[in-house]
């Protein structure tokens, strides 16, 4: 078998602009790589190989582009984003059959910086889970260890670049379901500010918590990923029409933490932590310090209230958003309805599964009229006391620090009695979703008894992912690279 797939990005990107390697090899490479693990992983819930290669091929025949920053690189998409001529099911029976005729914005720019797109990864049921359990076309394992869960739900996205079936991916992240599956496989997850990626073309969970990014096995790779995809969409009214700084610039500028300014969340240090958690993310911190930087203790007060007020406004925002899907229109219809309001009820009932239906149902309930003051305009109050927490922490420091997840990747299955449980795992992740601010999830280690990836989170000000990213390649220099999953 070829070894291409152990390159990075940016290794390959070089070895395609020297000409060494070949657009159609390096897409051959990857799907001979995807057909050798997906019995194991299951990332993908669409490989569109022939199509692949078809690209490559016409790249090849163009030549090497300077102009195209990811000219010949194999990359994957999570299937909540459209992709012409591909099946878009977002994890889901009743969009199976669906296949737009179209591409999202954010695939416009991975096409017109060069990039073969070779497939759809898997995910939880319309981006709603912690692990991609809840894909009806099947679970998602780890490639550290394939009786555990991804994290979800960009479960399929994070094991397929882990698992050396693609060299970058694009996934979604509403409460963390970038950043969380990026911590649990190892890999570079970026979830950028609210309105600095467009959304367009991508199918809405929580519309106002949604957001696309990288995720790639590097710091640079996830770097170059988003300055393909950042930038303002006139499609989108929740675009954000700013410039967007050059990361890479900023990556090359940065060679150590001198002077920087590092916030430590006292919350998000405490109870519930596992100790193999607490002592790479610690480790991490001692490893910055090294490089020059300082830590401050902040206080983000209403980090206890955010699991509440998150999950009451994503629910009440999906049971708006997935009311289009009944029937009617496109997607799953039932055959055996008699009349109209049985074919909704019938056909919601076949094409939703059993997660999707329950956080539709708690998202009308707490919309409706007897209890939308008591429910979801409490959590409305509460989201703008969490913005206005971070605020007040980044004025002491340039970026906050703390772990991605409470714990590593959990066995499958160990959570399906107990959703809330569930829930209570992206403690760490959706206060900054609530706040529109971005993150970055990076690998710091290897947990001491579980053997599994840990991630650290960065956290910044708004538009501040050049220094995220900045920062976070000199964290990754210091502490050098994981091995790779023994797949």
């Amino acid at each position: 078998m070829s070894e291409l797939h152990t390159m990075t990005l940016t290794g390959l990107r070089e070895a395609l602009a020297a000409g060494r390697v070949s657009a159609e090899a390096a897409t051959a490479a990857t799907l001979e790589r995807i057909a050798a693990v997906e019995p194991t992983v299951h990332a993908f819930v669409t490989v569109t190989g022939q199509q692949a290669l078809a690209e490559a091929r016409a790249l090849d025949a163009q030549g090497p582009d300077p102009a195209r920053p990811l000219w010949g690189v194999p990359v994957a998409v999570k299937d909540v984003i459209a992709v012409k001529g591909a099946p878009t099911t977002c994890g889901s029976r009743i969009l199976e059959h669906f296949t737009p005729c179209y591409d999202a914005f954010v695939v416009r720019r991975l096409r017109e910086a060069g990039a073969v797109i070779v497939g759809k990864t898997n995910m939880d049921e319309f981006a709603m889970g912690s692990s991609t359990e809840k894909s009806a076309f099947g679970p998602t394992t780890n490639p550290w260890d394939p009786a555990r869960v991804p994290g979800g739900s960009s479960g399929g996205s994070a094991a397929a670049v882990a698992a050396g079936e693609c060299f970058g991916a694009l996934g979604t992240d509403t409460g963390g379901s970038i950043r969380q599956p990026a911590s649990f496989c190892g890999c570079v997850g970026l979830k950028p500010s609210y309105g600095r990626v467009s959304r367009w073309g991508c199918v809405a969970y929580g519309s106002s918590l949604d957001q696309v990014g990288p995720m790639a096995r590097t710091v640079p790779d996830a770097a170059l990923l988003y300055q393909a995809i950042a930038g303002f969409d006139a499609q989108d009214s929740t675009s954000v029409d700013t410039p967007v700084p050059d990361a890479l610039a900023a990556m090359a500028a940065r060679t150590d933490l001198a002077g920087l300014r590092i916030g430590v969340p006292r919350e998000y240090w405490g109870q519930g932590l596992a100790p193999e958690v607490e002592a790479a993310c610690r480790a991490a911190l001692d490893a910055a310090t090294a490089q020059g930087a300082t830590l401050v203790p902040v206080d983000l007060p209403h980090t206890p209230y955010a699991v509440a007020a998150y999950y009451i406004i994503a629910m009440a925002e999906a049971s708006s958003n997935l009311a289009r899907f009944d029937g009617v229109r496109y997607g799953l219809r039932d055959a055996d309805a008699r009349e109209l309001l049985d074919m909704y009820v019938r056909s919601r009932s076949r094409g939703f599964g059993q997660e999707v239906q329950r956080r539709i149902m708690v998202g009308t309930y707490v919309l409706s009229a007897g209890y939308y003051d008591a429910y979801y305009r409490k959590a409305a109050q509460v989201r703008r006391l969490i913005r206005q927490d971070f605020a007040a922490a980044l004025e002491h420091c340039d970026v906050l620090c703390g772990p991605v997840s409470p714990v590593t990747a959990w066995p499958l299955g160990a959570m399906d009695a107990d959703p809330v449980q569930m829930y209570l795992m992206d403690i760490f992740t959706i206060s900054l979703n609530l706040a529109g601010l971005p993150g970055l999830s990076l690998p710091v280690g290897l947990g001491a008894q579980s053997g599994l990836p840990v991630g650290l989170q960065l956290l910044g000000p708004a538009f501040g992912e050049a220094e995220l990213l900045a920062v976070a390649g000199v964290l990754e220099r210091a502490l050098g690279p994981l091995p790779a999953p023994g797949l």
